[in-house]
């Protein structure tokens, strides 16, 4: 095999549209373009959402004051009272509940608040914890454990200073 012999794909060649070389072609006369109108012209430059003096439906609907937040957390929030349900010794988690449908998305964040009273002694394990709730579930003889979303974050390490690489910066005797 030598440099002339390599060749493109018969797919990824493909051919420009020819217009106004004849009516045989299949693109002459109007060139594609339709009869008549602003875009049948020559220097046609629309923008978009343009509908030629109509109001555009970007401004006849109605817009809501304020914005979304893209970034919100959405959580899925059990009371303290729901989890009195379950047997001593139980570890509610969020395969836990979601296997006896308390929850709706299983994707979401797992938040345990403090409404109602608990009398079993249970483990918890969720996202976070209403103060309330993690006094409740302890009174009752429970634990709470917090689950972690990602690396969670150390106490000092971040207040370090970093290595600029200028060790000797005051040292003359060199």
């Amino acid at each position: 095999m030598r440099l002339c012999d390599i060749k493109p794909n018969k797919s990824s060649l493909k051919k420009s549209k020819r217009v106004g070389r004849g009516n045989g072609s299949g693109h002459g006369t109007t060139s594609g373009r339709g009869t008549k109108g602003q875009n049948s012209r020559s220097g046609a430059n629309i923008r978009v959402g343009f509908e030629g003096g109509q109001m555009p439906l970007t401004r006849r609907i109605p817009h809501l004051k304020g914005f979304k937040n893209t970034r919100k957390k959405e959580f899925n929030i059990i009371n303290v009272s729901v989890l009195d349900k379950f047997k001593d010794g139980d570890t509610v988690d969020l395969d836990f509940l979601s296997a006896r449908g308390l929850i709706r998305k299983k994707e979401n964040l797992l938040k345990v608040l403090g409404n109602g009273t608990i009398t079993k002694k249970l483990t918890v394990k969720a996202n976070y914890f209403s103060d309330s709730a993690i006094e409740k579930i302890k009174s009752a003889g429970g634990n709470t454990e917090i689950i972690f979303i990602g690396k969670p974050k150390s106490g000092k390490a971040g207040l370090r200073k970093k290595n600029t690489g200028n060790d000797n910066a005051g040292n003359t005797n060199i």
